[in-house]
């Protein structure tokens, strides 16, 4: 955990100031096809443009990402 801290960089304090959820933006996005980078820029955005018709999205997607196993390893 202390290697993610370290890697997030700048953005730390975004990400840190929500708790973390069951689903998220990048998990939707792609999963195990996302670089760590890529997958801190999505969380930074979801929580700066946060309401509530992205969840629901992020809720459709979901159902969406495991019936397909998009991006499954």
């Amino acid at each position: 955990m202390l290697n993610e801290k370290e890697k997030i960089g700048q953005s730390i304090d975004t990400v840190l100031e929500v708790k973390p959820g069951i689903k998220g933006l990048w998990q939707v996005s792609g999963r195990s096809d996302i670089d760590f980078h890529s997958r801190v820029e999505l969380d930074v955005w979801y929580i700066r443009n946060w309401n509530i018709w992205m969840d629901q999205v992020i809720l459709l997607k979901t159902v969406k990402t495991v019936l397909v196993r998009d991006g499954a390893s």
